[in-house]
């Protein structure tokens, strides 16, 4: 049992690479903090540090397959040295960065809990310090790890985690903040001992498989010395194991009645009755659904009747769990799926571009029962998304141009249910295809994206689905990408899992190395993704890939299968690009309705006026004419038009502004420090106006500067209006572009020295 006062400390050296100066290093500690939690530790890379809990409810709830895990990552801006900018000033709902880390960190540790615990767990991540050059996501999954190792939970770890990044050709292992801005790739890999992947997250710039598998070897041998330091401590720090909710007599009984079940549903011949349902490649996602739905139901009752002493919950659980070992063994042993394909064979595609005319690009993408709608919507750069400053310092982009909205509504798979939310799921899948998309967008686009997504019917994969319609939107819309992205979702069917489920008391995942009985699928449906064992999302160009995510169900799956999984993508991406290429193969350029963005040259002299008091001028434009006017510097402005018309008349508008019935003559240049002749046409209460010109605006002339002393009124000068007095000119203010002019610094200067002008329309500058 860990004492409550010790304190292990351990650390892990990474190797070094041309561009680190000093090693990386992980820090982890434990017996310190929350130390009631079942397991607690804290990590430290470089500065950054966050703190793990793992606690599990003692009593469990009915026996399922499904297990009640939930992981929250939390940062307070506390630990960037901030204060939350909100009107409350502290912490609200989660951001998406937090989310999304939750999300990879559950997808990280959940493959290893045992088949049947069904205790309510919960892992929270807090994030104590981040020093803004280690992101704590990495930290993160290996402190979850190394928080369920030392605690009394089942759970068949340790697992760890590396951040990759490539650059000039090297692979990076957790590169800093700096690093992965210029590195080509940025890959998240989870595993086990001897290379076995459990959780894959990244994105890159057009990686090859070749590239790709390179980073991970390399990966996978720094996850196995982490794994071996987590498990050495946890073999001196940990607790003992609590029972698996499913007991070894629990598992034997089980396994009799699922043996007996299985031998009564064979002789009655509902397995026919099932093999019928799952070849029958006429039946749809709803009417398939129907008739497995009608089966279950029909199969239950018998079983209930010819059993009357077993629960209903345990039968329901049977036949369900019949119906997948049938599918999987269909696919494992005949290589039949559902709808007739192929292992590696993709379904039906159909795209369609320029849906609407009002819009600025639109596209409809599908691929068999999966079908997206894609809109693309232009505005200014303004619009841009801008993250708070907890995010950028935890790796989040500091300002983005191009967003991915992803909808997922209920009647996308026939069901009803809450509108308008956005899951963690729907977030999850946005941001995935978001960083496929991402890579092949021009950097100096004049314009905000914002892609909208929503999913019309689903039956797998439409996250990858998403990739290939808003690509098709986006050159409708007119955006010069670099290349076209398509996207395919690969799965994977095993035996593994089979006797992983059917031994859960006795199968040791350390023991199993195995080779086992394994199956890949192009393009999964949605039934293939809930009854298999991996879920492996590739989005990418003909040249490489821009992201990939994998979900995996089973204690890690060997870098081989991988490996041929990103070759199986490779060939069917190529065809999908094929299909696509054929809707639309350049980006459009004859966009009627095509936003405009152009800059705005405002003289010095006229910028105040362009401006108006209190930008009243600009308000006004911006309200008229529905155009987005914003500054650049000084003297230079961004106008933004959502039409040629918008354009054309936001620049007649202007050159009304700034016309002048004197700008027939020419305005004279005057050389910095002359005295010029100024009449005075206004006296006012802070000064007076002054005219240095006929063709020119009056001038303010203030008090501070009429005098030596200091003059509350021009009154005290005896100035009047038509009065003619000399000044020195000091050039244009360079913010506003008001004229400076000056009266006292020329006070005591001999008249005899400045000639009288003997005409009004003359002006003679004398230089110093």
């Amino acid at each position: 049992m860990l004492k409550k006062k010790s304190v292990f400390y351990f650390l892990k050296y990474y190797s070094t690479s041309s561009h680190n100066n000093l090693s990386k290093k992980f820090d982890i500690k434990t017996g310190k903090l929350a130390k009631l939690a079942d397991g607690s530790v804290t990590v430290n890379i470089g500065d950054t540090c966050v703190m793990v809990t793992a606690v599990s409810s003692k009593k469990p709830t009915a026996i399922s397959s499904f297990i009640p895990l939930t992981v929250d990552y939390r940062q307070k801006s506390s630990a960037a040295g901030r204060i939350p900018t909100n009107y409350l000033r502290r912490e609200l709902g989660l951001s998406d960065k937090e989310i999304l880390t939750s999300r990879m960190i559950d997808r990280s540790i959940r493959p290893l809990f045992p088949f049947g615990y069904s205790s309510d767990t919960q892992v929270i991540c807090n994030l104590l310090a981040v020093d803004g050059v280690n992101d704590p996501d990495i930290a993160c999954i290996n402190g979850a790890s190394a928080a369920l190792t030392i605690s009394d939970i089942p759970w068949n770890g340790p697992v760890a985690a590396v951040r990759l990044g490539l650059l000039d050709g090297e692979i990076l292992v957790n590169p800093t903040r700096k690093e992965q801005q210029k590195s080509k790739l940025n890959l998240v890999i989870a595993g086990m001992e001897h290379n076995k992947v459990v959780m894959l997250e990244g994105n890159g710039q057009e990686i090859s498989v070749t590239e790709l598998m390179r980073a991970m070897k390399l990966g996978a041998k720094e996850i196995s010395s982490i794994v071996k330091n987590i498990r050495t401590l946890g073999q001196k720090y940990g607790k003992c194991k609590r029972q698996n909710t499913l007991t070894s007599q629990d598992i034997s009984l089980r396994k009799e009645q699922e043996i007996s079940m299985k031998a009564y549903l064979k002789e009655s011949g509902n397995e026919g009755n099932l093999r019928k349902i799952l070849t029958n490649n006429d039946l749809d996602k709803q009417e398939r659904d129907v008739e497995l739905t009608a089966f279950r139901n029909a199969t239950s009752e018998k079983l209930r009747e010819k059993f009357n002493s077993i629960e209903p919950h345990v039968i329901s659980d049977i036949v369900s769990y019949f119906v997948k070992e049938y599918l999987r063994s269909l696919i494992l042993n005949e290589e039949i799926r559902c709808d007739g394909r192929e292992l590696d064979e993709l379904r039906e595609i159909k795209c369609e571009v320029d849906l609407y005319k009002p819009l600025h690009g639109s596209a409809l993408f599908s691929r068999g029962q999966t079908q997206v709608l894609c809109t693309v919507t232009f505005d200014s750069l303004d619009a841009a998304f801008k993250s708070d400053p907890i995010s950028i310092l935890t790796g989040s982009i500091k300002e983005k141009n191009f967003m991915l909205h992803y909808e997922f509504p209920p009647y996308a798979t026939n069901e009803v249910g809450r509108s308008g939310f956005i899951g963690r799921r729907e977030l999850g899948h946005g941001a995935l295809a978001e960083k496929a998309l991402r890579e092949v967008i021009p950097q100096d686009f004049p314009f905000t994206i914002r892609l909208t997504s929503e999913v019309l019917e689903s039956n797998g994969s439409s996250s990858m689905a998403t990739c290939c319609g808003g690509s098709l939107a986006l050159m409708d819309a007119g955006v010069d990408i670099s290349s076209p992205i398509a996207g395919v979702a690969i799965g994977l069917v095993t035996d593994y899992a089979h006797e992983m489920e059917s031994n859960a008391s006795s199968f040791d995942i350390k023991s199993k190395e195995k080779e086992f009985n394994y199956k890949i699928l192009t393009d999964i449906l949605g039934i293939e993704d809930y009854f298999g064992d991996m879920d492996f999302k590739i989005a990418g160009t003909k040249k490489g890939i821009t992201a990939l995510q994998a979900d995996i169900k089973i204690p890690g799956v060997p870098l081989l299968i991988i490996q041929e999984a990103l070759e199986r993508s490779r060939l069917a991406k190529l065809k999908i690009l094929k299909i696509m290429n054929s809707t639309l193969a350049i980006p459009k350029n004859d966009k009627e309705n095509k936003p405009l963005s152009e800059k705005l040259v405002i003289p010095l002299a006229k910028r105040a006026k362009f401006m108006g008091y209190g930008g009243y001028n600009v308000k006004k434009l911006v309200s008229d004419t529905g155009v987005q006017i914003s500054p650049i510097d000084e003297t230079t402005f961004s106008l933004f038009a959502p039409n040629k018309i918008a354009m054309d008349e936001v620049r007649e508008r202007i050159k009304e502004l700034l016309s002048d019935t004197l700008s027939s003559s020419t305005e004279p240049t005057f050389e910095f420090g002359s005295i010029l002749h100024a009449k005075i046409v206004e006296i006012r209460d802070i000064g007076v106006m002054v005219l240095l010109h006929p063709t020119m605006h009056p001038t303010l002339l203030h008090n501070s500067q009429l005098d030596t002393r200091k003059i509350n009124h021009p009154s005290a000068l005896g100035l009047e209006i038509g009065q003619e007095i000399m000044v020195k000119y000091f050039g244009r203010d360079p913010v506003t572009g008001k004229i400076r002019i000056s009266r006292k610094v020329i006070a005591n200067l001999n008249p005899s020295l400045v000639p009288k002008s003997e005409d009004n329309n003359d002006t003679r500058n004398i230089s110093f």
